[in-house]
């Protein structure tokens, strides 16, 4: 069953000038994030983008979890998941989330997202 459903759309140039500060990477994303995206801006604004869209799959937004307890990561063929943490994790049991299934576009401007939150 579907318990919520999110998705959010970012300025790539947005992203690349938050990123210049040291603070910003560390509010935003897990040590894991970073190695993985390696620098590369357009992997971070599409992580930042789940974020987003899984905030609201909680119907919450960022009001009581910050974006580093929604971890973005990548599998071995490229596919995104979500690891959530803390209160983000607390959020989701509280709703009965059990899966999120997320997904990622861009463009040369643009990164979006997608998550839809399962439960039983």
């Amino acid at each position: 069953m579907i318990i919520g459903v999110g998705t959010d759309l970012i300025e790539i140039e947005r992203v690349k000038k938050a990123c210049v500060k040291e603070a910003f990477l560390l509010r935003a994303y897990t040590e894991e994030e970073c190695r993985q995206a390696g620098g590369n801006i357009t992997r971070l604004a599409g992580n930042f983008a789940v974020k987003e869209a899984v905030s609201k799959v909680f119907g919450t937004g960022f009001r009581s979890f910050g974006p580093r307890e929604i971890e973005v990561l990548r599998d071995e063929l490229g596919k995104p998941y979500v690891n959530l943490y803390g209160k983000a994790k607390e959020q989701a049991d509280e709703l009965g989330i059990k899966r999120l299934f997320v997904s990622i576009s861009n463009t040369a401007r643009y990164a979006s997202a997608y998550a839809v939150g399962e439960g039983d």
